[in-house]
Order: C-alpha cells, then sequence, then structure tokens
C-alpha cells in the first residue's frame, strides 16, 4: 500500500526512488513491485531500464481479474459441454438394464434422472422426434429448457412434430418457442381435447408420464408398444389444427367457439369444472368464463336449459347470437 501510494503521486518510479523515500529494506521493494506488476498497478515502461508507472486502480482489476473470470466462464463451458457428452451415454444405460431384465419398459422415479435420460436420447435421436404436450402453455423454465436442446437436433436434420391443446396458442412463452423451432423446420399443431404426454425417438422409444409421480416417467423400448403409441400419436395428429405464428382475428374466434362447444359436451357428460379445465389445459376460471359466456348468449339461466337450447337449436344457431371473439387474453388460457 504504501509502495503504491507514493508511485500514484508520481508519473514513474524505479525501486531506487522507493527505495530512497521511503527507506524501505530493497529485498522489501523488489518483492513489492513485483506484486504490484502482477496485480496490474504498476507497469513498466518501455524504453526504461527498470522503470514504472502507475496504472488507475479502477482499470487495475479488469486487466487482471478479467482474465481470470473469462477463464472461469470458458471452464464453466467446457464442464456444461463434458456434461452433454456424457448425458448421451444416458441411453446405453437403459439398455444395458433391458438386456439384463430382458424388462419391455423401465420406470423412472426421479425428475432429474428424466431430464438427463431425455438429453441423452435427444443427442443421440438421428431421424424424427414426436411430442405432445398437455395442459396448455408451458413453463418458461420448461420451454427454455427444451429449445436449446431441439434446436440442436433440427440443425441436425431431425424432423420434428410437436402437438399442443389449443390453449397453448395463448401463451406467449409458448408462441415463442414455436416460433424459434418452427422457424428451423419443425410442425406444430394443436387440438381442442386433452392429449397425452409423450415423446418418441426414432419410433424406438417412447416417454410416457406415470399416473401417480408426475416428476417421473416411463421409458419404453417394447417395438409393439412403441408402435401402438407412434399410431395414437398420428390418429391426434390427423384431426389438428397447425399452430398459427400470427393473431388471426377470425381464427381465433373459430378456436374459441370449438373451445366453447368441447366445454358444454363434457359438461353434458357429466363432468365437473374442474375435471373439463384439467381436460381442455385452462384454469378453472377461464372454464366458467367460458360457461358463462354461452349462457349469456343463449339467455338461459341455468346449464341444464343451456344444453337443452343447445341441442335443439344447434351450435351454429347459437353462436349466432353474439359476435365471437377470442376466449381469452394472452397469458389467461392455463394457470
Amino acid at each position: 500500500m504504501e509502495l503504491y501510494r507514493y508511485a500514484l503521486t508520481k508519473q514513474v518510479v524505479t525501486a531506487g526512488k522507493l527505495i530512497a523515500a521511503l527507506d524501505l529494506p530493497p529485498e522489501t521493494v523488489r518483492d513489492g513491485l513485483a506484486g504490484m506488476v502482477d496485480l496490474g498497478l504498476l507497469r513498466r515502461v518501455e524504453g526504461g531500464d527498470g522503470w514504472y508507472a502507475a496504472t488507475n486502480p479502477d482499470e487495475a482489476p479488469e486487466g487482471t481479474v478479467g482474465p481470470l473470470e473469462r477463464a472461469m466462464w470458458q471452464q464453466r463451458a467446457d464442464i456444461e459441454r463434458a456434461r452433454k457428452r456424457l448425458s448421451a451415454l444416458a441411453p446405453l444405460r437403459g439398455r444395458q438394464a433391458r438386456e439384463r431384465t430382458k424388462s419391455p419398459s423401465e420406470r423412472i422415479e426421479d425428475l432429474g434422472d428424466v431430464r438427463g435420460l431425455i438429453a441423452g436420447l435427444a443427442v443421440s435421436c438421428e431421424e424424427e422426434v414426436l411430442t405432445s404436450q398437455p395442459g396448455g402453455g408451458r413453463r418458461e423454465a420448461v420451454l427454455e429448457e427444451a429449445v436449446g436442446r431441439d434446436e440442436q437436433m433440427l440443425r441436425r436434420g431431425v424432423r420434428m412434430r410437436t402437438l399442443y391443446q389449443h390453449t397453448a396458442r395463448f401463451s406467449p412463452g409458448t408462441r415463442a418457442y414455436v416460433e424459434r423451432v418452427t422457424r428451423l423446420g419443425a410442425d406444430v399443431r394443436t387440438l381442442d381435447d386433452r392429449i397425452m404426454r409423450l415423446l418418441v425417438f426414432d419410433r424406438k422409444v417412447a416417454v410416457i408420464s406415470v399416473r401417480d409421480n408426475s416428476n417421473g416417467a416411463m421409458i419404453v423400448y417394447d417395438p409393439d408398444a412403441v408402435h401402438f403409441l407412434v399410431n395414437a400419436f398420428e390418429l391426434a395428429w390427423s384431426s389438428a389444427q397447425p399452430f398459427p405464428l400470427n393473431w388471426d382475428n377470425g381464427e381465433l374466434a373459430e378456436i374459441g367457439e370449438e373451445l366453447k362447444l368441447k366445454i358444454f359436451r363434457l359438461l353434458s357428460e357429466g363432468l365437473t369444472d374442474q375435471v373439463i379445465a384439467k381436460r381442455m389445459g385452462m384454469s378453472v376460471r377461464t372454464c366458467r368464463r367460458h360457461i358463462a359466456e354461452v349462457m349469456s348468449r343463449l339467455e338461459a339461466e341455468t346449464r341444464f336449459r343451456a344444453g337443452y337450447l343447445l341441442g335443439s337449436r344447434g351450435w351454429q344457431a347459437a353462436a349466432r347470437g353474439s359476435e365471437a371473439s377470442p376466449p381469452v387474453a394472452q397469458g389467461d388460457a392455463t394457470s
């Protein structure tokens, strides 16, 4: 500190000047000079024999700490690349387990293990991935994790088809994700009814949800079972509609009418608001808003009366009762 304080008051200094001015032992001065040079507090003057100039103390950390920080970030990037390469070995673990147990499937209880296995399957995927995601818009954190992985597959030439429910169209995060992946060639569609949670890689391995653990998954390897799941996906895909990237009031109004009609059909089957909302991928509040709007349009005081009028008039006649509008505002499709 004493050496640097003195150096700041002078334009340039030498070891001899510091020894004379501060009455310090020569070894102490030399060690101090070397330390300040290492920290970037002093720099050697070109053309001068043993001359040093003090640097700005605010700029010194950038020259000294900056390279260390950059090296640290580089190490982190190396670690992340190594982790991704190692995750590619996850399918081998499953394959080894199948060869040992001859089991056509494998149940995984931990969410971290599920994500690791999906990452490994994505890395090893060569031709096609099929995905169906129920429940309306997906969480931002889930989408952020998925978009990088999916973009890597698409850039490798892997074909990608994804199914959502109609309510996902009103999720800003999901729309942003769809825009990114479709730009690289992915095909995304939506349905009005609930779909199974499913991923199929190269029509060889399928990942499905389990009933009693929202964080777990079943990994299906049996060729006949995977074939059945692919056929179920294809059936849903054939009746789905393309996910629009541009807002179209007419198309949104049409989707809104489909949602309302589906809700009343489910009501007529005796399902509760909570069950219908979950099946449609929307909040209970939004579901009840649709019900109230249709009852108002039909001038029906009870749901039973509304169902009767729909049955007697038909949905199209009832729909002409008021101007159609998008069913919900952006971001309000799910809760």
